[in-house]
């Protein structure tokens, strides 16, 4: 192992709807203890984190949003949020929940789970202004940047589309979706298997993996298999992607009928989709550090605060907390707002121990209530 990987690995060692499983919702405000079903692992590594969490709705943020998809907090103040069905994204300021679109992006194909997924700003935002966006093309997924001018007229604010990376594979299903910049400065992207089973063990293919790559769009200096972007394999379909205070890379993965995923992941491991879905015998795959039956999860985002991973769930309709002692959970995981908002798609830093969390019930499989979909403030402990 090169010295650079050697580096890369101690950075990062800390998984698609699930094809039309996913169940309704609803939508009030509550304050939650939590209940703890789900698969605890065995501590190691630093000090344990509490047992027992907490979950306020602080307030909601935002109403009657269509499809919302990726969240962007702006260092100045306001929210990005994209639409994966209308092909736009908006600005919410998250004081007074005003919205204001700064414009479609182009070449989006709406079918199925895909559209226009997750987005994130640069790293070099304050000077560059770019966004960067997770699409779904006629031919492809692919990554692109667009520069963001809030001088223009509302509608007319995103410049043109400089595709970024491309080639990921598209389908109905499993598009993957997610993507961030790590603290390493590199591009980290999810991508899903499209339901082509093959793909996720076959490292020639993009599908069913967890890219790293700079923000050009070129294999990241130190990635495990050479002028390759691929960091991880063996992946169903992700769409959780984060990093904890130990600037560790967690993942949360969509399983098929018996176990969703949080994984820490390494780079060059395999995670062992299809051939093991959940926790394995088999020493060649990289288990999970938690699962839960698809009926409880359906994982999307993922957060880090407070010592612990923040999963959205879909199908599960809650928002799990998983603490971490290490890159393993330290004790059952701990559900909250169950039943209480529907569908939960994507889960944000806010600073300190709070979240910004989205609902996701108007994508075509939630029971969609008045005021769908929000954007949620909830404090965490």
């Amino acid at each position: 192992m090169s010295a650079v990987l050697a580096a890369t690995a101690l950075l990062l060692a800390a998984g698609c709807s699930s094809g039309g499983k996913d169940g309704p919702g609803g939508g009030k405000s509550v304050t939650s203890g939590g209940t703890t079903p789900g698969s605890p692992s065995a501590p190691a590594g630093e000090g344990t984190r509490p047992a027992k969490g907490s979950v306020r709705v602080v307030r909601t943020v935002a109403e009657n949003l269509n499809t919302p998809w990726g969240l962007a907090p702006l260092p100045d103040g306001g929210l990005l949020v994209s639409s994966r069905n209308d092909g736009t994204i908006a600005r919410i300021d998250e004081k007074s929940g005003k919205k204001t679109e700064l414009g479609a992006v182009p070449g989006v194909s709406i079918a199925g789970e895909g559209g226009l997924l997750g987005i994130v700003l640069s790293p070099g935002y304050a000077s560059d202004h770019l966004v960067y966006a997770y699409i779904t093309t006629d031919s492809d997924n692919r990554i692109v940047s667009m520069l963001y001018d809030a001088k223009r007229p509302a509608g007319n604010q995103l410049g043109a589309p400089n595709t970024v990376f491309k080639g990921i594979p598209k389908g109905d299903f499993h598009n993957g979706g997610r993507i961030a910049f790590g603290p390493d400065g590199m591009l980290y992207a999810s991508t899903g298997e499209t339901g082509n089973r093959g793909l996720a063990q076959d490292r020639n293919s993009l599908g069913g993996k967890i890219l790293r790559m700079t923000p050009e769009g070129e294999p990241a200096p130190g990635n495990p298999f050479g002028e390759s972007p691929v960091l991880s394999y063996g992946h169903r379909n992700v769409q959780g992607l984060a990093w904890d205070d130990k600037q560790r890379l967690f993942a949360s993965e969509f399983g098929q009928d018996a176990w969703d995923e949080l994984n820490a992941i390494k780079p060059g491991d395999d995670y062992g989709w299809p051939e093991a879905e959940g926790k394995s015998s088999n020493p060649k795959y990289h288990n999970p550090i938690a699962q839960w039956h698809t009926s409880e999860a359906s994982p999307s985002g993922i957060a880090y605060a407070g010592g612990s991973i923040w999963m959205a769930s879909l199908r599960g309709e809650r928002l799990w907390r998983i603490p971490l002692k290490g890159t393993e959970a330290s004790a059952p995981p701990q559900a909250f707002l169950e039943d209480t908002y529907g569908r939960l798609r994507t889960v944000v830093p806010a600073g300190g121990n709070r979240l910004w969390l989205t609902t996701s019930n108007t994508d075509g499989r939630g029971g969609r209530s008045t005021g769908d979909d929000r954007i949620l403030e909830v404090e965490v402990s």
